[in-house]
């Protein structure tokens, strides 16, 4: 019997890392939906955050100033406009749409790190765009009876993720992800503070119609603090989970497996909710995946040895 290569057991600790981490990522979306009948989306980013930060400064030991303290906030303000964009959406649509429709982001990280990091786009990652666009419309059926606009807003989500990853790629590498997890979590506490705020000094009159985004704070039970205790912890871990696992070896593999979270998703969305996909969420999300397996393969160091020999 062959030894394992400590590189190799590094690699499947990533890969069994990254799984447990977009299993927990699905059952946060899903506390949140469920959360979203009784707290405010502010109320979740003031006392979540609450909660996460103490234990994430202890794991920081003293790195909590960033270095580049202006694109990491800049990043921060996007995660949160991000989170907002896909909480907002989840008080009305399944999760597995959510999913599906959030995960077109690699397909937006290709063309924007084409247009703001000069990376080459080849033809296979054009293919995959336009699969990945496919299987958006396929998902959110924009022509369908059920289709609103709300439908549209996990894009902007997706969006807005790709424009942090690429920004973080850019101009914060050299930070700790403790460091920029302490910066997020910080911002969601500032954010949902402020908005609650001025929610409390000028109410909206016909806001029984989203309470979640336009409602004041309700009173906090054992129930509800028992909620985003578990919700503090699901992101503690996600986010030094995500940072462990693309430290492992070839992050392109590890990506690969980032897409289970679209079928944790879709199990989170029926236990919690009795949501089952229909047809075309499901073959939506088959050409999503596919399109950015598509990119991962091409981006493989194998692909880029093949291409190279080609070429000499």
């Amino acid at each position: 019997m062959m030894p394992t290569l400590p590189s190799e057991r590094t690699m499947t600790s990533g890969i069994i890392t990254i799984i447990l981490t977009v299993f927990a990522m699905a059952l946060t979306d899903a506390f949140v939906k469920y959360a979203s009948s009784d707290m405010t989306l502010w109320q979740i980013y003031v006392c979540r955050s609450c909660l996460a930060l103490p234990v994430l400064v202890l794991l920081a030991k003293g790195r909590i100033r960033p270095m580049a303290i202006g694109w990491v906030s800049l990043r921060s303000l996007m995660l949160v406009a991000m989170y907002l964009a896909i909480y907002a959406a989840i008080p009305v649509l399944d999760l597995s749409v959510i999913a599906a429709t959030l995960y077109t982001a690699p397909l937006f990280i290709v063309l924007l790190s084409a247009l703001f990091l000069k990376e080459q786009i080849r033809l296979a990652h054009w293919c995959a765009v336009g699969i990945g666009f496919v299987g958006v419309l396929v998902v959110v059926q924009p022509r369908g009876e059920d289709f609103t606009s709300l439908s549209l807003i996990p894009v902007i989500a997706a969006f807005l993720y790709a424009s942090a990853a690429v920004l973080t790629r850019a101009k914060c590498v050299a930070e700790a992800p403790v460091t920029l997890a302490i910066s997020l979590n910080m911002a969601l506490v500032i954010c949902g503070a402020l908005v609650s705020l001025g929610l409390w000094l000028f109410p909206v009159t016909d806001a029984d119609r989203y309470l979640f985004l336009l409602g004041t704070w309700s009173p906090l039970n054992a129930a509800t603090l028992g909620v985003l205790a578990i919700m503090a912890a699901l992101i503690i871990g996600v986010t030094l989970g995500v940072a462990r696992a693309y430290q492992s070896p070839r992050p392109q593999v590890i990506a690969i497996f980032d897409y289970a979270y679209l079928i944790f998703a879709a199990f989170w969305g029926f236990v919690f909710f009795g949501e089952l996909p229909d047809k075309f969420t499901i073959g939506g999300i088959a050409l999503i995946a596919l399109a950015g397996l598509m990119i991962l393969n091409t981006d493989s160091p194998e692909a880029k040895t093949d291409q190279r020999s080609n070429t000499a």
